[in-house]
């Protein structure tokens, strides 16, 4: 019988202004804003309420300035030491090419061929300008799963979570491309099962 992996407790950061405004962060370092602060802090205490032990938990994140601030005020309200987690340059999100720092609205009337084509197929679909697509995210994802010794905190991307659910949890690109990853919750991933907390 094989083990059964670590579980992960997946966090999206906070909100950021482009959020809000609904642009592509993609690569974009975009930091958090004030609401996106208070989610982080929220995200600390359901984990502290889930965990009993949450500080032996292994705690890595994406070295994205949004992240990397989820991830400090999380620990700071949980305790611990803002500072020791480690980063895994793997986690950082997708990059939206050309698209980066456009709204939807403004990619659809910019490139409508484009976008439908997106549309069409939202996981192997690679913006242009050096674009990825959610299968090649996968690609970039999965050695981190073989990395993961004990329950980890993993502080994250959207997209990132899409490439989590799928390759973990069996869930369908086509459903994994278009599902609501929240911020201020989290994603808890255990065998091939999640759930929201």
């Amino acid at each position: 019988m094989t083990p059964s992996r670590p579980k992960i407790y997946f966090i999206r950061h906070g909100e950021t202004d482009w959020n809000l405004e609904g642009r592509l962060q993609g690569q974009k370092d975009i930091p958090l804003n004030d609401v996106g602060r208070v989610q982080a802090e929220e995200a600390a205490r359901k984990l502290e309420a889930l965990v009993p032990h949450f500080e032996d938990l292994a705690y890595v994140a994406s070295p994205m300035t949004r992240t990397r601030e989820t991830m400090e005020i999380l620990r700071t309200t949980l305790g611990l030491h803002p500072e020791v987690y480690r980063l895994d340059d793997r986690l950082v999100e997708l990059t939206f090419g050309t698209w980066e720092g456009m709204t939807w609205k403004e990619v659809r009337k910019a490139e409508p061929a484009l976008a439908a084509l997106r549309e069409q197929d939202k996981w192997h679909y690679a913006p242009p300008g050096g674009g990825e697509s959610y299968a090649m995210l996968v690609d970039r994802i999965r050695p981190i799963l073989d990395d993961l010794t004990r329950d980890t905190v993993i502080v994250a991307h959207g997209g990132v979570a899409r490439a989590f659910l799928s390759i973990c949890c069996g869930v369908s690109s086509r459903q994994a491309a278009s599902m609501d990853i929240w911020q201020g919750r989290i994603l808890v991933i255990e065998g091939r099962s999640y759930r929201w907390v």
